[in-house]
Order: structure tokens, then sequence, then C-alpha cells
């Protein structure tokens, strides 16, 4: 498969990230399920964006199984409480790199997210010849 062109890898990583933040944090007016779920599909998408622009001449199932399985590892690594861990978890960055609380629901947000870039990914890939 042909990488994506860096250019454009940054500015779908800006784009999610500013939408993410975007949903959770700004006083849009959205019900709490698309604040809670959107911000959560928003993330995911960064996780895929990355995984997709390190392994970028890898097949996109490949790439998507990867960020999917980090995706849930992250989810799990909630139920794991040590008090360093959990005073990171206080914190901005902390609230939004690993969250705070267990969710199936998340994972399964995850996953529609990361299945839905990977058919974006198929689009925004240049053609190859």
């Amino acid at each position: 498969m042909q990488p994506r062109p860096l250019t454009r890898t940054f500015a779908l990583l800006v784009i999610t990230l500013i939408a993410g933040l975007l949903v959770r944090m700004a006083p849009l007016g959205l019900p709490p399920f698309v604040v809670k779920y959107g911000g959560s599909m928003m993330w995911a998408l960064m996780i895929y964006w990355i995984v997709s622009a390190l392994l970028a001449r890898s097949r996109l199932l490949s790439v998507a199984l990867i960020a999917a399985a980090i995706a849930a590892a992250v989810e799990f690594l909630k139920l794991y409480h040590a008090p360093w861990l959990d005073a990171f978890r206080l914190t901005l960055p902390g609230i939004l790199v690993l969250g705070r609380h267990f969710s199936l629901w998340d994972i399964l947000a995850y996953w529609i997210a990361i299945a839905l870039g990977a058919c974006a990914d198929r689009i925004l890939r240049p053609a190859v010849r």
C-alpha cells in the first residue's frame, strides 16, 4: 500500500485533535451521548492515524487491528489502579490520554471509529501506479 503523504497525515491528526477537543470541551450544546462517545471516537481515530503513519506501508486491515488492540488495551488499563496512575488520571493530560472510567461501550465506539478511519484511509491514500 502506498503511504499517505506526511502533510496529509499531519492535517488529519490536527483536524481530529481539534474536533475531539471541541466535542468534549466546547459548550456546543451537543447531547451528552454525542459528547461522551464523539470524544471517545475522535481519540480512537487519533490512535488510528498515528499507527497508520508509523506503519505506513502496512495493509489497512493490519493497521486497524493494531489500533483497535491499542485502544482496547488503554481502556482495560483503566481497571488497574495505582496511586501514581490514578493521580495522573485526574490531570487534564491524564483525562485526555487515558480517561478515567472503564466502559465496554467505549471500546465499541473506538472500534467503530477505527473502522471508519480505515475506510477513509483507503480513499485518502494515493493510488498505486
